[in-house]
């Protein structure tokens, strides 16, 4: 297995005409309403190019692994020459995004929502990849993904933020978030947390079931008091901390090294600590549950190429691409028949592809807005509210 991606963490330009009609209202990403569009109505023959934004690892043709490559086959079924751009950070998607010069993007959702209110991206027409009807339902219609009951995407895979542990050195076999938090200081300048403003809500998701007087219900829907809370308990754990981590490899080589012994984590870390070096550590998703991420593919506003970014989103979420991609990326697959193709059978366990109840404990990157994500009301603090609160936390 490999995994290659690194991740953290507006005003309406022309349309393309085959992809949307815009209106000229405007959104500044506060969560209100998006611009006006209609999505694709019928998907007709290529353009003969298609120009994308990805992760690492999700576009691949061959070049990194010659026996790594979905793109080629794509290619010549279809004439869409593909041209990948990598997006290192979900922040330099959305700048890369609104060149215009892009016809998609596989956005986590702390981007996606900023996008969307921002016209960066059209609605889009489900009924036109047929591959989206066994996508798994969990992933679809949900507030990272779609607003107001239309979706902005096609869910293509997702995972768990997870609590990683040195078995010889963390003893107890912790099952609570707070042996990062409260208790973070039995491990101090051995605590590693994930690099990113978005990190406030697993602090916020803690708080939501430790100190419920402040009535957190949903870890991306804060208000200012509750923000300042989150980003009190993260100060303090920053006293504790060896490192934060974007870079997985960064976290998989201070646990062999034994920099660190404890912090969040996802499953395919593990996986590599587990099967290169002689380190073992166990995953848990703690009783309080747990942040996560589901990676949506994307159309832009201002595709060039719709037709090819519809051919596109089809075939990636195909069952055996997206078995492909799930086990060289190191994720859940979003298709449930990609459990049928994947090398590797027991796959889809480990990564509970088809968990429901595992993924309903699961509280996935979504962008915070004003307009509060989880419906409750118009005073939640916004995302550049988070990456100001971030570096102050970490100074």
């Amino acid at each position: 297995m490999k995994f290659n991606a690194l991740r953290t963490g507006f005003t309406l330009a022309a349309c393309a005409a085959l992809v949307v009609a815009c209106s000229s209202s405007q959104s500044g990403g506060g969560g209100q309403t998006p611009p006006k569009m209609e999505p694709l109505s019928a998907v007709g023959q290529g353009e003969g190019a298609l120009n994308l934004i990805a992760w690492a690892g999700y576009v691949e043709n061959g070049s990194n692994d010659k026996t790594v490559d979905w793109v080629t086959p794509f290619e010549k079924a279809t004439g869409c020459k593909v041209n990948a751009t990598i997006g290192n950070t979900s922040d330099e998607m959305l700048k890369l995004m609104r060149t215009g010069q892009y016809d998609g993007v596989s956005a986590s959702g702390d981007a996606s929502l900023r996008m969307v209110f921002a016209g960066d991206v059209a609605p889009v027409n489900t009924s036109l990849v047929p591959n989206y009807a066994t996508i798994s339902p969990f992933l679809k219609d949900k507030s990272w993904n779609s607003v107001n009951g239309q979706m902005y995407g096609i869910p293509h895979g997702w995972g768990a933020n997870l609590l990683m542990y040195n078995t010889a050195v963390v003893t107890d076999a912790p099952d609570s978030w707070a042996a990062v938090f409260t208790d973070a200081g039995k491990y101090k300048g051995k605590v590693t947390a994930y690099d990113s403003p978005t990190y406030i809500a697993d602090a916020a998701l803690y708080l939501s079931k430790t100190k419920p007087e402040l009535g957190i219900k949903d870890p991306y829907s804060l208000t200012s008091e509750q923000l300042d809370a989150a980003t009190e308990l993260l100060k303090a754990q920053k006293e504790n901390i060896s490192e934060y981590w974007s870079d997985y490899t960064k976290e998989v080589q201070a646990f062999e090294s034994g920099t660190s012994v404890i912090g969040t984590t996802w499953q395919v870390i593990a996986n590599t600590i587990g099967t290169e070096n002689k380190v073992h550590v166990n995953t848990v998703l703690p009783k309080e549950g747990a942040t996560g991420w589901s990676d949506t593919w994307m159309i832009s506003s201002k595709a060039a190429h719709p037709n090819c970014m519809y051919k596109w989103m089809d075939w990636i979420t195909s069952p055996a691409v997206n078995a492909q991609v799930a086990e060289y990326f190191g994720e859940a697959p979003a298709q449930t028949k990609a459990c049928e193709h994947t090398t590797q059978k027991d796959f889809c366990d480990i990564f509970h592809a088809t968990d429901e109840k595992f993924a309903s404990q699961l509280h996935y990157w979504t962008t915070p807005q004003k307009q509060c994500v989880d419906g409750s009301g118009d005073n939640c603090t916004t995302y550049d509210e988070w990456v100001d609160k971030w570096q102050q936390i970490k100074g």
